[in-house]
């Protein structure tokens, strides 16, 4: 008998939802055509195409699925399942023991001996198991007891054991799109399955909507829901964007496209221009109006880099960790480290060096200058390879008078500090660097 328990759902193939399911359950895409804005993985030809219909010559005895929420991936791990009517079992990371895989892993190994029958196991958040839960998937996988379809909101690279990326198709979803997003609304607008053409959406409350979501196609519809409860049944009813707001618990704020591109354009201007009163203001209005946090994490760390740069390298440190702990936390907790990175970089010495440097290397490069890799620089294995490298730590303060750049770019300055904070020392630092090397 199989297992039975808050972390664990089973059912042969594709579960059929019922009228009382959900509206993002019974929205669930029935093909890959249904599936929107991942057409990397859904067209013609590539890899999961195959597998999901069946055309693959190969067999895949597990597949990794990276990407935010909403993006898709439970959607696909089903859409896997229901090749060839396999048994689908889905366990989360968060509440399952290794013994309960285990569990699932024997009953898997029976079916399979008994009925012929395959057993896709699919995972969510797969990176929240440990190291010795994941090697407990490896025989299942290895002996393809199982297909294994795991999810994971965080690098594989850094969050999956690497006998188990080894073995599998490791797919990356893409972020949606708003116009994603919306196309999935209109679907469960007019769908039988969805809201059947018995509700309008006004088209500010579909841009409040999209915006609540975020990038999340299952928050999306979820909220929809609840703003059509929010209008009324029976009659055909319009949803507005009060309805939206009170739905999705939030004041409602008059906020449209326009105000997205100004407001995000005036916040990081004010943290450029170092006035973190109007930069924290222009973060209240975007939060009260319901952006994405992540989006707003996203354009703190771009401000951190590029205009904060090196004259404060802790400013984009504290940027990525704000991100970080609004992707752990959510909102409205989230509120508090993004005003905590926005204030730094606002009041963080200012230089836009770095990201200066970076361009004019790039147009250097696009313009064909960068000859070949000096002789000595190359890796020794390589046949061009030649003997003269310097060892830096063979040298004073471990600066050679050695050249590294190609010929044709020898010489050409890209990075100068400035004269503000961190730069300061830099700016010294790169002076004695270029004496010693005969630069200046």
């Amino acid at each position: 008998m199989d297992l039975f328990d808050d972390a664990l759902m089973t059912t042969s193939g594709v579960p059929a939802p019922d009228a009382t399911a959900p509206l993002a359950v019974r929205m669930r895409p029935r093909s890959l055509d249904e599936v929107v804005g991942q057409d990397h993985l859904t067209a013609p030809g590539t890899p999961l195409r195959r597998l999901i219909d069946g055309r693959s010559s190969q067999a895949v005895s597990s597949v990794i699925m990276w990407g935010g929420p909403g993006t898709g991936k439970t959607t696909l791990a089903y859409l896997i399942a229901s090749t060839g009517g396999r048994h689908f079992v889905e366990v989360s990371a968060v509440s399952a023991g290794i013994a309960q895989v285990r569990q699932v892993i024997a009953d898997a190994k029976r079916r399979l001996g008994v009925t012929g029958e395959q057993t896709v196991l699919f995972i969510d958040e797969v990176h929240r198991f440990s190291k010795s839960q994941q090697d407990a998937l490896l025989p299942a996988v290895e002996n393809r007891w199982i297909v294994l379809v795991a999810a994971t909101t965080e690098n594989p690279a850094f969050s999956v054991i690497s006998p188990l990326i080894s073995r599998s198709l490791v797919v990356s979803l893409n972020e949606l799109t708003a116009r994603d997003v919306g196309v999935v609304i209109d679907r469960a607008l007019a769908d039988e399955r969805g809201l059947s053409g018995a509700h309008d959406l006004d088209a500010d409350a579909r841009e409040q909507l999209i915006r609540y979501a975020g990038a999340d196609a299952r928050r999306a519809l979820t909220l929809l829901e609840a703003s059509a409860s929010t209008a009324g049944d029976g009659k055909r009813r319009t949803i507005t964007p009060e309805d939206v707001a009170q739905a999705a618990n939030k004041r409602y704020v008059a906020y449209d496209v326009d105000d997205h591109y100004d407001v995000i354009s005036a916040f990081i201007k004010s943290m450029r221009g170092s006035d973190p009163d109007a930069a924290i203001h222009y973060l209240a209005r975007m939060i009260e109006a319901g952006e994405d946090p992540r989006f707003i994490a996203r354009r703190i760390m771009i401000c951190a880099a590029e205009d904060v740069g090196l004259a404060d390298p802790n400013a984009l440190e504290l940027a990525v960790a704000a991100a970080q702990c609004v992707e752990k936390i959510g909102m409205p907790e989230g509120r508090i480290p993004l005003a905590e990175a926005t204030i730094a970089v606002a009041l963080a010495p200012k230089s836009n060096r770095a990201y200066l440097a970076i361009n004019a290397a790039i147009a250097d490069v696009r313009a064909g200058k960068g000859g070949p890799v000096p002789s000595y620089l190359r890796d020794q294995h390589h046949p061009g390879a030649s003997g003269g490298y310097l060892y830096a730590h063979d040298y004073p303060r471990a600066i050679t008078p050695q050249a590294y750049a190609p010929d044709d770019v020898a010489g050409t300055v890209y990075y100068e500090p400035g004269a503000r904070g961190w730069e300061i020392t830099l700016r010294q630092r790169l002076d004695t660097i270029r004496q010693l090397r005969g630069m200046r």
